[in-house]
C-alpha cells in the first residue's frame, strides 16, 4: 500500500534539467524560439524547462495567422544576437541574487514600534 510519502503517482518532470539550445535552422519555429529562452540563451531566465498551459504562438495559430519562419528567425535573431549588441543590460538586485537589506520596511516596523512604545508610556502616565 502506497504512503503519503511514496511519489510514485507524480510523473517525472523536466524543470529541473537545464535546456540544449536548439540548433540553428533556415525554417524556425516558434518551439524554436522558445527553447532559445528555456535554454538562458536569450538572458530572460535561468537555462531550465519552464512548462507553460499555452505554449509560445498557439494564440497565433489558434487565430489563423502562423508566424512565418522568416518572423520567427527575426524574432530568434533579435532575442539571441542584437539585444546584447550595445552591451548587456542593467539587470535587478533580484536578478543577480543580491536582494539587499531593506532599509525602508525595517525603518517602517521601527518606527511603528516607536509610536507603539510612546503611546503607551503616555497612557500609564495618565
Amino acid at each position: 500500500m502506497a504512503t503519503r510519502s511514496d511519489h510514485s503517482d507524480v510523473p517525472p518532470t523536466r524543470t529541473i534539467d537545464p535546456i540544449d539550445p536548439p540548433p540553428a535552422s533556415d525554417r524556425p519555429t516558434t518551439a524554436m524560439l522558445k527553447g532559445d529562452i528555456d535554454s538562458g540563451r536569450t538572458g530572460d531566465k535561468n537555462p531550465v524547462f519552464d512548462p507553460g498551459l499555452s505554449p509560445l504562438g498557439t494564440d497565433d495559430e489558434a487565430a489563423g495567422t502562423p508566424p512565418s519562419p522568416f518572423r520567427v528567425a527575426l524574432a530568434r535573431r533579435y532575442e539571441n544576437v542584437e539585444r546584447w549588441m550595445k552591451g548587456a543590460r542593467r539587470t535587478g538586485a533580484a536578478h543577480n541574487k543580491q536582494d539587499g537589506f531593506p532599509v525602508v520596511f525595517v525603518s517602517f516596523i521601527g518606527a511603528v514600534g516607536a509610536i507603539l512604545v510612546v503611546g503607551i508610556w503616555m497612557a500609564r502616565a495618565v
